[in-house]
């Protein structure tokens, strides 16, 4: 009866932050979109007059509603975070730890780590798109696309060959690109994000996976030499894996393991 009362208590409280979270966030959205209204009096929003600049900037703001909604999205699959955080996770699986580390911690580690990897990328983006686009040298769609390009850039140099032919196949077939006019490798560059995340997303899921096996090779090699220790010693009863957790910490502390999988996951973007 405690734990349930414990358990409902808990539950109350999460559904009550998120609640009052929304509910700040919705506040700000409203309070910036009504300083955006009455700032530029000239922008009037009537969707029973019919006119079309009200239907347009409606649809704009709703479009850019969207796109902020899916930018931690973009930000997650079109970095290094997916692979790092895959990673870390098979870590803690493989050590036979539940929660230890937790996920809040796992994924602060996973976004500071794709901050110091993609910082390059970020900084090139503001330099060659953003500051002109500021400075108003540069138009809002030429911005865009000289941004995309460092990121193009990054995520070509971590696709695997097999992966981007697949979908430029695809892409050929269903009429969305013709594979003939970038069979160079100068021209990759020129392919559509709609084909080079797909590729680069499915790369980093091979590349996490892979890291994964190869992270549980030592662990398992640890549960069983001390499976087979209790079976010879007739210990049948005590579970094996409260036997090796300790050595397989052990294991990990004495070979600096949380240096050597950072510095290989970092490594591994070069």
């Amino acid at each position: 009866m405690k734990k349930n009362n414990v358990l409902l208590r808990k539950n109350l409280l999460k559904f009550g932050m998120g609640f009052i979270l929304s509910l700040v966030v919705v506040i700000l959205l409203t309070g910036f979109i009504g300083e955006s209204v009455s700032a530029e009096s000239s922008i009037k929003i009537d969707l029973n007059s019919g006119e079309a600049d009200s239907g347009s900037s409606t649809l704009d703001l709703l479009f850019l509603l969207a796109f902020i909604a899916l930018i931690p999205t973009f930000l997650m699959m079109l970095t290094c975070f997916t692979r790092i955080v895959i990673s870390i996770s098979f870590l803690r699986n493989a050590m036979g730890v539940a929660n230890s580390p937790p996920n809040q911690v796992i994924t602060g580690l996973s976004i500071f780590l794709t901050i110091f990897i993609m910082f390059p990328v970020f900084s090139q983006i503001k330099t060659e798109a953003y500051d002109p686009y500021k400075a108003g040298t540069m138009t809002f769609e030429e911005a865009i696309g000289e941004g995309q390009k460092p990121l193009k850039v990054f995520m070509l140099k971590q696709v695997y060959e097999e992966d981007l032919n697949m979908f430029v196949t695809l892409a050929d077939s269903n009429g969305i690109i013709e594979k003939e006019n970038y069979d160079s490798q100068e021209k990759l560059t020129e392919l559509s994000l709609f084909v080079i995340a797909p590729s680069y997303i499915t790369s980093e899921l091979k590349r996490a996976f892979l890291i994964g096996f190869l992270l549980y090779i030592p662990f398992l090699i640890i549960d069983l030499v001390v499976s087979s220790t209790l079976m010879a010693m007739g210990m049948v009863m005590l579970p094996p894996a409260m036997i090796s957790m300790p050595f397989k910490l052990m294991l990990f502390i004495v070979a600096d393991g949380w240096n050597l999988l950072i510095e290989s996951l970092i490594v591994s973007f070069n």
